[in-house]
């Protein structure tokens, strides 16, 4: 295995991979690619939203799942959104919390009122320190505006709102180029099951000094 502490802060473990390039091969079958194309096609209007909620929920997306400049950017409130839209709940919820949508409402409600009480703003205007230390008071239990009423503000971290914005984050196509996955083994499944062993049509991850080689492999990866 690599040991990615010698690989320079900034460098892609995955230098040249697009997994889109998969996306009319054979690795992929139609389902999944019809999936793709949906999530693709997502637009920038939320449908669930308020658009006031929408900047609040892109703000927080851009401090829990903070993107590279060098990928083209994973729309993750839109996806947020668009789930919440369809009505597409995980079929269960911590006892004692909202519905996936109502929960998300509070939140963002009470996550703006804790912004006008600490620092006089809206919680997307807010500087990101100010941003950030208003999520780590939340993640630790430690707001108390009146408007969470019976929603634990930590539970709504952990089990509501950044769950859903790092699972939006990582069901784009975007994301699985950063992390080297391929998407759905479906059909060609996996080959190579040993130990830091790699099928051919796996992304290569880039270790110490062997970038131009990886990026090379990477970019006929199908």
């Amino acid at each position: 295995m690599h040991d990615f502490r010698k690989i320079p802060a900034g460098q892609d473990r995955y230098p040249g991979y697009d997994v889109l390039a998969k996306r009319l091969g054979p690795s992929w079958n139609e389902q999944t690619r019809r999936v793709i194309t949906r999530r693709l096609s997502i637009g920038a209007e939320p449908q669930f939203f308020t658009a006031e909620e929408f900047q609040t929920v892109t703000a927080i997306a851009a401090r829990i799942v903070p993107q590279s400049a060098a990928r083209p950017p994973v729309p993750v409130a839109a996806l947020v959104d668009e789930k919440l839209f369809r009505g597409a709940l995980d079929g269960f919820r911590l006892a004692g919390t909202p519905r996936d949508g109502d929960a998300w409402r509070l939140g963002l409600k009470a996550l703006d009122a804790e912004a006008r009480t600490a620092y006089g703003g809206l919680f997307h205007s807010l500087a990101e320190g100010l941003q950030d230390a208003l999520l780590t008071r939340m993640q630790a239990g430690e707001l108390k505006a009146p408007q969470w009423g019976s929603m634990p503000p930590k539970d709504f971290f952990e089990k509501r709102m950044a769950r859903d914005i790092v699972l939006a984050y990582y069901a784009h196509p975007t994301a699985w180029s950063e992390i080297g996955w391929g998407g759905p083994a479906s059909p060609r499944g996996y080959v190579r099951l040993d130990f830091d062993e790699r099928d051919p049509w796996e992304a290569a991850e880039a270790g110490s000094g062997d970038e131009a080689s990886v990026r090379r492999i990477n970019r006929h990866v199908r």
